[in-house]
């Protein structure tokens, strides 16, 4: 995408504001059609002044009234235009905004797996700001410039064809300047915003993972990293600036020439009474705000290159594919358990690396399964498969003998209560965030979820009991507490299907007894998938699976899985083996 298929984009966002900017245009007209008559004015007076005693003060008087009229007019739509642009930027920016927060959500998580979040962080703020204050300098420079040279050639054909000529044959030697210049420094704006983008991600990772960072002591390493990270931005931020801050002077160079030139001709036709004095004031003036837009753009260049590289940045998030929608012909899954099927599921996260290769599987209404296997086999990857965060390659996944791929995501994922291994907590009180999946929730709900998960009693604890306001990363709970949250926002949606993704892994001993007693509660009469690396949380599964490879290998209860002495006898000997030697 090139800088012109760019700009031609933004303003498609901004003639979505009509209203805005149509006072835009009308107020840059006014304010420049004030400042061309100005000096036109101006030279009438000049003419009425020929000399000691013979200046004609009525006439210049009253020209000078209206020049002032005409000033105070052009000042106040000058002050308008810049109020109704600031407006109609800040305006373009936040609906450009809304749909990349909207197109983030949406976006499959393949596209979130591949990119880093402190980039799409910086892409949602830093290239959106940089796009606002570009579309504030550039705006109203390019609306009043284009009125300003248009009005300025025709004042200066009805003054002097001659000298117009001139100045006109300056212009090409301007653009071109400019244009050699902008190019050069075009892509080193590109790579200042992508280095900001790694700069950030970098920045969000170190600083969200500090305890690791000073458990490992990498404090040194990561300070080095950052630094050849910041070096970069600097140089290339260094370079882009100088590059285009010589825009301005060549081209004023160039123009000042042009002037010069001007002027010499000039004299020597007011000599050669071809002109007046007053036409030869006026006329310079002319060539002066014939100039002026260009240099005013030359001027901004690098704030107009930055937004630039910024909006493709941003563009390129908006044009990622997000989920296929739903048809309207899609179905809605009954809140209620049905059997679930996977018919030769086939499956890569790469196309180079195959994960699942034919997955068969039936879960009645009401089972219990549970999902065991080395890491990499593929356990959360059928989990992901089933909630449609990923879609199957080949094969299909049937809840209640329909495909899921026909069925709203909606009703698909709102059947289901997950809890995973990675505690997730939003910025806001603890009753929010328990009642994060059902906002409607009354008190006694909350509550009653949150005694059911066994986190009543240290929510109690807090400063202001439920209504504690917690970070989104909430340092001030331990990891377990943030799990037993997600397990109450769980247990308050009441799915009539479970998900549970190592999801006591993060809590303690006794702990985790209490909640696998509250799991057992909540799974009761419920199909339910739990993975776990700790084999004694599944023993009392109905049926356990045993993934290797992407595909289930060993299937039965656990004293059948054992008897049989395979790879989950051998899994569930190794750990316990390791358990009793470790306790000697």
């Amino acid at each position: 995408m090139n800088m012109k298929s760019t700009w031609l984009r933004i303003f498609k966002y901004m003639a979505a504001h009509r209203l805005l900017l149509l006072g835009s245009a009308l107020s840059a007209l006014i304010s420049v059609l004030a400042s061309l008559a100005g000096p036109l004015l101006i030279g009438k007076a000049i003419d009425r002044m020929l000399g000691q005693g013979a200046v004609e003060f009525d006439i210049v008087f009253r020209l000078l009234s209206w020049l002032a009229i005409i000033y105070a007019l052009g000042s106040l739509f000058s002050w308008l235009l810049a109020y109704l642009t600031n407006r109609l930027a800040y305006q373009t920016v936040n609906s450009m905004r809304e749909e990349m927060y909207d197109r983030l959500n949406n976006l499959p998580l393949t596209y979130h797996d591949n990119h880093p979040q402190g980039d799409s962080i910086s892409r949602f703020v830093n290239d959106m700001d940089a796009i606002s204050d570009g579309l504030l300098q550039g705006f109203s420079t390019l609306l009043t410039g284009i009125v300003t040279i248009v009005g300025s050639i025709v004042l200066m054909l009805y003054t002097s064809p001659i000298m117009t000529l001139a100045v006109l044959l300056s212009a090409p030697a301007s653009y071109y300047v400019a244009r050699y210049i902008t190019r050069s420094s075009q892509q080193l704006f590109r790579d200042q915003a992508k280095i900001v983008g790694e700069l950030n991600g970098y920045a969000e990772e170190m600083i969200g993972g500090q305890k690791i960072v000073q458990a490992f002591r990498y404090e040194k390493r990561s300070y080095e990293q950052f630094s050849d990270m910041n070096r970069r931005l600097y140089e290339t931020g260094v370079k882009s600036q100088f590059i285009s801050s010589i825009s301005n002077p060549s081209t004023r160079l160039v123009n000042n020439i042009t002037f010069s030139v001007i002027a010499t001709v000039g004299s020597l036709m007011v000599i050669a009474a071809r002109i007046t004095v007053g036409d030869l004031s006026s006329f310079l003036i002319y060539a002066n705000l014939f100039a002026k837009p260009f240099n005013e753009v030359t001027g901004v260049i690098s704030q107009l290159q930055a937004a630039t590289a910024s909006a493709q940045r941003v563009f390129k998030v908006l044009d990622e594919h997000v989920e296929t929608p739903d048809s309207s012909r899609s179905a809605i899954l009954p809140h209620k358990q049905e059997t679930i099927e996977f018919r030769h599921v086939r499956f890569a996260y790469r196309p180079d690396r195959p994960l699942i290769s034919d997955l068969n599987l039936t879960v009645p209404p009401g089972t219990r399964i549970a999902i065991v296997g080395k890491t990499g086999a593929g356990k959360t990857t059928l989990v992901n498969l089933l909630m449609r965060f990923y879609d199957v390659d080949a094969g299909e996944i049937r809840i209640g003998g329909v495909n899921i791929k026909e069925m709203t995501r909606d009703s698909l994922r709102q059947a289901f209560g997950m809890v995973l291994q990675d505690t997730w907590l939003k910025s806001g009180t603890v009753r929010e965030n328990i009642a994060y999946g059902k906002p409607e929730a009354t008190e006694a709900e909350v509550v009653a979820a949150a005694k059911a998960a066994n986190a009543h009693s240290f929510i109690k604890r807090l400063p202001e009991g439920y209504d504690t306001v917690i970070s989104g990363s909430g340092e001030q709970l331990s990891q377990g507490q943030k799990q037993l949250l997600t397990i109450a926002r769980v247990m308050l949606v009441d799915p009539p299907m479970l998900i549970l993704d190592e999801a006591t892994s993060s809590i303690d001993t006794l702990t985790e007894i209490r909640i696998q007693q509250a799991f057992q509660r909540m799974m009761q009469g419920r199909t339910s998938f739990v993975i776990a690396h700790r084999l004694s949380t599944i023993r009392e599964s109905d049926v356990i699976l045993y993934m290797k490879d992407g595909d289930v290998v060993e299937s039965g209860s656990h004293e059948e899985l054992l008897s049989r002495g395979g790879y989950y006898a051998e899994l569930y000997n190794s750990q316990f083996t390791g358990e009793a030697e470790g306790s000697r």
